[in-house]
């Protein structure tokens, strides 16, 4: 379990900066138990919305990898976040898949349907002043029994500001939403602001983690999601979504973390894409996963990637749960 090194790497002027400055049990004990606050937030959209760097910007660490690539996030990714009395645990899901009916769009879309099942809130992702199919078939999907806030984000890249008027009466026709926030994720104030939103929404309990922990991901599952980020990032458009990596070892020797991956491709053409000339796509895609994972960790990582082909996969059911896509 990923647990957040203190006072380090936190987004600066995010409201859990104080908090982060002091040790976990400081922070537990400074805190009445009948005071504390605890709940579900999900955040959910279509893909490519900037719910992946939202999810990081609340938590204040990475812990979910982004790229340009729809369907870059795949699992059902979970993140806390103690600020003051409140600790919010943020659920970041994969974009609802319409384009492809295949096995692991359907693995993909169970996750959304089930993160949202039983949350206290759900942060509906969308770009501000835009909406369409995609995002409605998200939005028709979301419980009637669980208050959603309707998340406007990239704000900042709207000239005409006046123009979302209209706009925001017609997402009100379409859903009862509890409010509405327009935001851009890479603004640290706007963080501070959804923070402030949502305690409102989290029931008084006492918490479910310590301060200190980031997520319940595993390291060896941020291992294989950070090769990832990198192949999705340095091929772009020329490698199918279906493209997957898989932890083969993984190995802790002191301070050294040994591991060794798999990046699994559907044709013998994709593999020739991942490899490079010489080598040296797939040698940089190792270097800089390497170095993101080093900066998380603080240690040093020794990587070693293959590449396989697997045709098929992403439309065979059994396969798709083996590769850890429930």
């Amino acid at each position: 379990m990923l647990a957040r090194a203190l006072g380090k790497d936190a987004a600066p002027g995010t409201p859990a900066d104080e908090a982060d400055a002091v040790g976990a049990e400081d922070l537990a004990a400074a805190v009445d138990p009948a005071q504390q606050r605890c709940g579900f937030v999900a955040i959910v959209g279509k893909p490519n919305v900037g719910k992946s760097t939202l999810l990081n910007a609340l938590v204040g660490q990475k812990i979910s990898i982004t790229s340009r690539k729809a369907q870059t996030t795949r699992h059902r990714i979970t993140g806390y976040r103690t600020v003051g009395a409140n600790q919010f645990v943020f659920v970041d899901t994969p974009g609802f898949q319409t384009r492809h009916g295949n096995a692991l769009n359907r693995a993909l879309n169970k996750t959304v349907l089930g993160a949202v099942e039983d949350v206290d809130l759900i942060l509906f992702v969308v770009e501000a002043g835009n909406f369409n199919l995609a995002d409605a078939k998200v939005l028709d999907l979301l419980p009637s029994n669980i208050p959603v806030v309707l998340l406007a984000n990239k704000f900042d890249l709207v000239h005409r500001r006046g123009d979302l008027a209209p706009w925001l009466r017609s997402m009100q026709e379409r859903h009862p939403f509890a409010e509405f926030v327009p935001m851009s994720a890479k603004n640290t104030r706007d963080i501070q602001r959804l923070f402030s939103i949502c305690e409102k929404y989290l029931p008084q309990q006492p918490w479910m983690h310590d301060p200190e922990e980031l997520t319940d991901r595993s390291e060896r599952f941020m291992a294989s999601e950070m090769v990832r980020e990198k192949l999705f990032r340095l091929t772009g458009d020329e490698l199918p979504y279906t493209s997957t990596v898989i932890i083969d070892k993984f190995e802790q020797e002191g301070q050294l973390k040994r591991i060794a991956a798999t990046i699994v491709v559907e044709r013998e053409g994709h593999k020739g894409m991942v490899i490079g000339d010489k080598g040296e796509k797939l040698k940089r895609i190792g270097t800089e996963a390497r170095q993101e994972l080093e900066k998380l960790w603080n240690c040093k990582v020794f990587l070693e990637l293959w590449v396989k082909v697997r045709s098929g996969w992403a439309d065979d059911d059994a396969r798709v749960r083996s590769f850890g896509y429930e």
